[in-house]
């Protein structure tokens, strides 16, 4: 195991590299200058001169990437032209939002997928199995945005049923900060009013987001399901005599999950970078709505620091699944 972690910290690096040097260089490509809209509109071309060689524009291009490495390195992730704050500053304060989003919809969408796949298995061809399906086709092809606006006018606006955006009512003070996620720290405070408020302001995004990741946990577990039923051990357990319902929980679903595993933490992955559509519409103050806003403002400081971030988050994630595999499957070794 120990080696297994270091090859792929290892491995880690050159990943992290290459996507800065990614971003990085798109960031330099885009037809604005940095100088200038840190300046202000009313600059002089002496102004926005100064401003350019104290950020260190005016160098080449190699030497400011060398820099802007070096900087990441001691935690220095570069500063908002708009808030006028360290990106890093930003990014702790709008990342547990995304955080809180993400997580509960992927929990929807394993509690509701999981179950529904198994049963469309087990009723394979039949009417539970057609209508699943439908569901799952319905729900990956459904575009997001037609489906939040859909649901803000009439769950929120038509019925009154949930709020409309937002994290917390306008006047509302949100919880004493421990993790940033509001329903986690109002629970913490013992202030259940408040969680049933951050859970309420919750619920609409993130059924939006959990829709498509519950199609494709739907269609994976059908899938990995199937072909478990068909393997000989399922028919040597049937010939031993055992339940149906303890030969699907014995053998089929721990063989089934391992491949299942590895969407759901792909699923997670692009979640957290996917879910800019979801915060925008709901003005949710995450990551994603952050980077929306710092690239109508051409603020690219923020812009790389949040695809850094995301790109981290995805190798984790991807790591941690990797460590998954043992505890579902014995036989897994790490070499």
């Amino acid at each position: 195991m120990g080696r297994f972690l270091l090859r792929r910290i290892a491995l880690m690096i050159p990943t992290m590299l290459g996507l800065v040097l990614l971003t990085f260089i798109v960031s330099k490509v885009v037809p604005a200058d940095p100088a200038k809209l840190a300046a202000g509109p009313r600059a002089t071309a002496a102004m926005v001169e100064q401003i350019r060689q104290e950020w260190g524009l005016d160098q080449p291009l190699y030497i400011q990437f060398v820099k802007y490495l070096g900087n990441l390195l001691q935690g220095d992730w570069g500063r908002s032209i708009v808030s006028q704050r360290p990106v890093l500053d930003d990014v702790r304060l709008y990342f547990p939002a995304t955080l809180e989003l993400v997580i509960a919809s992927e929990v929807l969408a394993i509690v509701i997928g999981i179950p529904l796949g198994v049963i469309a298995a087990v009723k394979v061809n039949r009417w539970p199995d057609q209508l699943v399906r439908i569901f799952a086709v319905s729900a990956g092809s459904l575009p997001r945005f037609w489906f939040a606006i859909l649901l803000q006018l009439t769950v929120a606006v038509g019925l009154g049923l949930l709020p409309l955006n937002g994290r917390l009512p306008p006047l509302a003070l949100p919880p004493d900060r421990v993790t940033g996620m509001y329903t986690i720290d109002s629970l913490l405070a013992g202030d259940f009013e408040m969680f049933w408020t951050a859970l309420r302001h919750l619920a609409l995004p993130t059924f939006v987001q959990a829709v498509g990741s519950m199609a494709i946990v739907v269609r994976t577990v059908r899938g990995d399901v199937l072909e478990a039923i068909n393997r000989d051990y399922v028919r040597t357990a049937r010939a031993k005599g055992l339940s149906e319902l303890k030969i699907l929980r014995s053998h089929v679903l721990r063989n089934a999950f391992i491949p299942t595993l590895t969407m759901i933490g792909l699923s997670f992955g692009f979640s957290i970078g996917g879910s800019v559509l979801v915060e925008t519409i709901f003005d949710w103050p995450g990551i994603g709505l952050y980077a929306v806003t710092a690239v109508s403002n051409l603020d690219f400081e923020p812009v790389m620091g949040v695809t850094i971030l995301t790109g981290v988050l995805f190798i984790v994630i991807n790591l941690i699944v990797d460590l998954l595999y043992g505890v579902l499957d014995p036989r897994i070794r790490f070499d």
